[in-house]
């Protein structure tokens, strides 16, 4: 090794999902503490990352024309598996970031390649095929080290896999999100979608079962059906690598039976560019996140980071940053009346909402992404200081490695 550490993150895309987020501010960091980073993702079509990138960037064409999931999963992993294996010689260090780039780089690994392979597992997703099951299995053991994001993880992965795995803050920019906005952009902004003087709440992630959006429209028709001045929502959001077309279709169709305006009551903002993103915190009145599974939540530190009152589910892994009452509105997950309630107090109670808007700025300055770097340059260390990467056994024969079987049956 050389006199810098050389480190590879990978991840399986270029859009702006909280992974990825999480992979390119963490290696921006890293490379201000004198890592030599490199940033590989899959590409489609050659498109660059939703952002600029301060760190060198290796793009990996991504697979076309695959009509399942599973097809998805299995010929990005092969794509990416021919990616690193190029590169794979340059690092001492490759981090993936998801299920997809850390089954890439095992193999890479297996292969010859001299690097040791860390994972972070943000959040374990709920297959229904035992392909992907066996897949994203085998992207958690593989590993020679896994991180995770909160302590409700790790105690997942100690009981549904058997892996110790290390804990890693998440950070946020504070700069970025709390950086203000002139009342005349604001106003821009809120024009945009037709508001006006209506109180607007913002959420981020687009319209997924995970993000718990069917619970928040049936929450914003009972505010709608109480009151003669219910608040808008905007979403922001929507690229995810499983397809979510029929929980989205069926949401939105929901919207009449509810009594709401598409374009009115609630708003489809897409995807923004990045340099919008911070500004809609600002244009906002509260942030809206009733999510029923999450590695973390970064744009809750997000919204926080801009002063932006926040109102949330109550899963665990949000208790690990958040105080009920005294950072956020915490109602019941997955109880529409509980998180109507949520919604109304933020809206009718102007000290809940200055309260909350002083402490948000307060919490998110204990996360940073120099403070995460830092705990990610010990742990490369004592891996490294370990030695030699460990040959991974096999997974037990009755799992076999299936994924392996179909990765074959698609010309993988």
């Amino acid at each position: 090794m050389g006199d810098a550490l050389r480190v590879a993150l990978t991840t399986y895309s270029v859009k702006p999902r909280g992974g990825v987020v999480h992979t390119l501010e963490l290696a921006e960091a890293l490379q201000a503490a004198g890592v030599e980073v490199t940033v590989v993702a899959l590409s489609e079509q050659g498109r660059g990352f939703f952002r600029t990138v301060d760190v060198p960037v290796h793009l990996v064409d991504a697979p076309a024309g695959a009509a399942t999931l599973e097809e998805r999963v299995f010929a990005s992993i092969a794509a990416l598996t021919s990616g690193l294996t190029e590169i794979g010689h340059r690092f001492d260090v490759v981090h993936s970031q998801d299920c997809i780039s850390a089954r890439a780089a095992a193999r890479v690994r297996d292969a010859g390649a001299p690097f040791r392979l860390v994972r972070t597992v943000h959040h374990v997703d709920d297959f229904t095929t035992q392909a992907l099951v066996d897949c994203q299995r085998n992207a958690i053991l593989e590993p020679d080290d896994v991180l995770v994001v909160s302590r409700l993880w790790q105690e997942q992965l100690r009981v549904d896999y058997g892996v110790s795995a290390q804990i890693v803050t998440n950070g946020v920019r504070s700069d970025r999100f709390g950086a203000g906005i002139t009342p005349g952009r604001r106003q821009e902004l809120r024009d945009r979608i037709g508001a006006a003087d209506r109180f607007v709440y913002l959420t981020v992630g687009g319209i997924e079962p995970r993000k718990g959006t069917a619970h928040l429209v049936d929450a914003l028709a009972k505010l709608k059906a109480t009151r003669p001045d219910p608040p808008t929502l905007a979403i922001i959001g929507g690229h995810s690598f499983q397809d979510y077309r029929a929980y989205r279709e069926r949401v939105l169709a929901s919207l009449d039976d509810h009594g709401l305006v598409l374009g009115e009551d609630v708003v489809l903002l897409g995807t923004v560019a990045d340099a919008e993103l911070p500004e809609w915190f600002g244009a906002a009145d509260g942030f809206a996140f009733p999510s029923m599974k999450e590695g973390w939540g970064l744009v809750v530190l997000e919204a926080m980071a801009a002063g932006l009152p926040v109102v949330t589910s109550d899963i665990p892994v949000f208790h690990e940053f958040l105080t009920r009452e005294r950072d956020a509105l915490m109602t019941r997950a997955g109880d529409a009346d509980s998180l109507a309630e949520g919604l109304a107090r933020l809206v009718d109670d102007p000290a809940t909402r200055e309260r909350l808007g002083v402490r948000g700025p307060q919490v998110a300055a204990e996360y940073t992404w120099a403070a995460t770097a830092a705990q990610h340059l010990e742990i490369y260390g004592r891996a490294l200081h370990a030695g030699a990467p460990p040959q991974p056994g096999l997974t037990p024969a009755t799992e076999g490695d299936h994924d392996d079987v179909e990765h074959r049956n698609h010309h993988d």
